[in-house]
């Protein structure tokens, strides 16, 4: 019995889908970028995103998205919406997860308290 829940515990773990990601969530979304140097060669690279998510619309359809927010160097709120099939999208890691009791975090802009981190079942 014990063994069968190490094995479900353990394919949790390896599966990190779309239909996994929440509200509140922070993740790093790395985004791939086409360039063209000085040179006027075109090039592709990672780019970066981490934020929270304030929303998931329609997960487990190809026009599924999240909406990420992150505070930048100058206290600026930048927010971003990411479609999650795109090729262009290489990997999504997820940081973190908050307690939240909203499936949409609209409000988290204007929201002055501290937030509480979930704590991890691992």
């Amino acid at each position: 019995m014990s063994e069968e829940k190490k094995t479900t515990e353990e394919a949790r773990a390896q599966k990190t889908g779309p239909e996994e990601l929440k509200a509140g969530m922070t993740v790093r979304v790395h985004e791939k970028i086409k360039d063209i140097d000085a040179k006027g060669k075109e090039r592709t690279r990672v780019q970066v995103f981490e934020g929270i998510i304030l929303s998931v619309r329609k997960p487990k359809t190809i026009n599924g998205s999240i909406l990420v927010r992150k505070i930048s160097h100058n206290n600026i709120g930048v927010e971003k919406i990411f479609p999650l099939k795109s090729p262009l999208i290489d990997k999504i890691e997820v940081v973190k997860e908050i307690k939240t009791r909203r499936a949409k975090l609209y409000f988290l802009p204007d929201y002055k308290k501290r937030l509480k981190v979930k704590k991890s079942t691992k």
